[in-house]
């Protein structure tokens, strides 16, 4: 096909240059716009796949120490041992309170830059999935999951003078209920989990139901320690969650039996 049109004119003259000025505004204005897709790209990647946290207290230990910065991602789905970050279920954090970061601090955390150091969320290891049967202790003093005693010399912090770490000095035994997890810090001795809650009252159910985290409240899995650099690592799934078998259909109401030492 052949155009008939005419011709665009050619402008005349010599081509328009910039001053300094000029160049140094044009810069400006694209390194703005690479800025703010940056922010933007960041804050896609924090509320989508990951974050860091920052750890406040010793509840962990010596999984996680205190100012730890851990990333956690929030694309798989939840597995028995994970150390998970979460919002308060509600009456959970009593601990220390984390120092206010500054306008340029909290900008930087917004954005992902800077780990999250909010007092709004808690961090535990999954030890009970939906319909899980866990109980403290057996003889050996070993929690059980569906039946299957689990060996945690490998992670819990183990008291000074070389004596074996406790399992839990609460003893229980619970049904989880749907949708729910059930989860302990793996300093045992200085942690307020699920075994704390077990006789918090509760209005919706025969027994209380605070004791298990809902998982529409789990932010993600603490996937490794970033910081500091002596102690970075990645976290996996201790070996000992691997043969512990599938629930049991997981009932609507937990199944709650423990003594009166059940609230921290």
């Amino acid at each position: 096909m052949i155009d008939d049109a005419e011709p665009a004119p050619v402008p005349s003259g010599p081509p328009r240059t910039l001053s300094f000025g000029g160049h140094v505004l044009a810069f400006l204005g694209e390194l703005s716009g690479v800025v703010i897709g940056a922010v933007i790209v960041a804050s896609l990647l924090r509320a989508l796949v990951g974050q860091m946290f920052l750890i406040p207290s010793a509840s962990m230990e010596q999984t996680l120490r205190i100012d730890d910065r851990i990333v956690v991602e929030k694309l798989t789905t939840l597995q028995r041992g994970e150390v998970v970050v979460f919002t308060d279920p509600g009456g959970w954090l009593t601990g220390p309170v984390a120092p206010e970061r500054g306008r340029v601090g909290r900008a930087l955390e917004f954005v992902g830059v800077l780990p999250d150091s909010g007092t709004d969320h808690l961090v535990k290891r999954v030890v009970g999935m939906p319909g899980d049967h866990v109980v403290c202790c057996d003889r050996a003093g070993r929690i059980t999951v569906n039946d299957v005693a689990l060996d945690e010399t490998s992670y819990l912090d183990p008291p000074p003078g070389g004596e074996p770490a406790v399992a839990s000095s609460i003893r229980f035994t619970v049904v989880v209920p749907r949708d729910r997890i059930f989860v302990l810090g793996d300093n045992r001795e200085h942690s307020r989990d699920s075994r704390c809650h077990l006789h918090d009252p509760d209005p919706t159910a025969v027994e209380s139901s605070s004791a298990f985290v809902p998982e529409d409240l789990v932010v993600g899995r603490a996937v490794a320690v970033l910081w500091p650099v002596g102690h970075a690592r990645r976290l996996g799934i201790p070996a000992t969650f691997v043969p512990v078998p599938a629930a049991q259909a997981a009932p609507a109401l937990p199944a709650i039996d423990a003594g009166p030492e059940a609230t921290c």
